[in-house]
């Protein structure tokens, strides 16, 4: 096979569940044929300039394989703003940081403290002083009520606030969800087309494969990957805290020159062979990807 043939096949495999996605919210192929097109011209004009010399229509043609007619035609639509991340999401991620983060907010064994929702005193932890400690601007009240609705905290027994995982990750919210898979998956998706240049530092981009497990495996290695997935989550945020604590209080590097990254680790499970090609190892373990350093962009 051919380098074409090899990325064609690995596209039909990457992306046959965003189709999935997009047949089951009702979003035609006419659409997403006009955002790869609007895509197509957006990164041939950014991604692939010529130094010294104006993008022209012609090239940006010869490069995607789009007419120029409707080349010209994409360059004069207005281009469709990056949506902005949802408010809930920053304040809600500032406010998880510091429940899972910082001396007042956790126990003795440095897990989040469980919270009454108000105090009649400031030096009794609760979570109208944890969201006050972020924000003044917004009632505590509303942000416990959509957190109850969208998952993120619950009501405990005893009518304290619980917090239902160390990040904020909303289990009901689509606009949250869609926000955090998109940014997810673009970076990841960057980090593994980078690996496959022969040229490029590789990223960490690991994963452990078997391929025919019995049923009752399944729920036993699910919570093995959910403990120790995120015990390294934790970790590395952890550390990442404190070095851009460090930076800031040093201001020795502008902030321009800084860098951002993503790191996650994911779990998926469906019947053996479903999605693999005929032949595919059904029976061992094996890892993927590459291993190396660096953040994708």
């Amino acid at each position: 096979m051919n380098a074409t043939d090899i990325l064609v096949a690995m596209l039909r495999r990457m992306l046959r569940p965003l189709v999935r996605l997009l047949v089951g919210q009702q979003i035609q192929y006419p659409l997403l044929s006009r955002v790869l097109k609007s895509l197509y011209v957006e990164v041939a004009t950014e991604d692939f300039p010529l130094e010294g010399k104006r993008v022209t229509v012609s090239r940006l043609s010869l490069l995607t394989g789009i007419h120029r007619r409707e080349v010209k035609r994409i360059q004069e639509e207005v281009a469709p703003a990056i949506a902005a991340t949802p408010s809930a999401i920053t304040l809600g991620a500032q406010i998880v940081s510091r429940w899972t983060g910082e001396t007042p907010w956790l126990d003795e064994h440095g897990q989040p403290l469980r919270l009454p929702r108000g105090s009649d005193d400031d030096e009794t932890p609760s979570f109208q002083g944890l969201v006050n400690s972020v924000s003044v601007d917004i009632h505590p009240r509303s942000v416990l009520d959509e957190w109850i609705r969208i998952g993120v905290v619950s009501i405990d027994r005893d009518g304290l606030v619980v917090l239902s995982t160390n990040a904020f990750v909303p289990v009901h919210g689509f606009e949250e969800k869609a926000h955090f898979v998109g940014r997810n998956l673009r970076d990841h998706l960057a980090a593994a087309c980078s690996n496959l240049g022969e040229d490029e530092a590789p990223f960490l981009e690991r994963s452990v494969y078997c391929g025919s497990l019995p049923v009752d495996a399944i729920s036993e290695l699910s919570k093995l990957a959910r403990e120790a997935g995120q015990e390294v989550l934790v970790r590395v945020n952890d550390r990442a805290r404190e070095l851009k604590r460090s930076a800031d209080e040093s201001d020795e590097e502008p902030t321009d020159t800084r860098r951002r990254i993503t790191f996650g680790v994911y779990l998926y499970d469906a019947p053996a062979g479903e999605g693999e090609a005929s032949g595919s190892d059904s029976g061992g373990t094996a890892t993927g990807g590459a291993e190396g350093d660096g953040d994708a962009d």
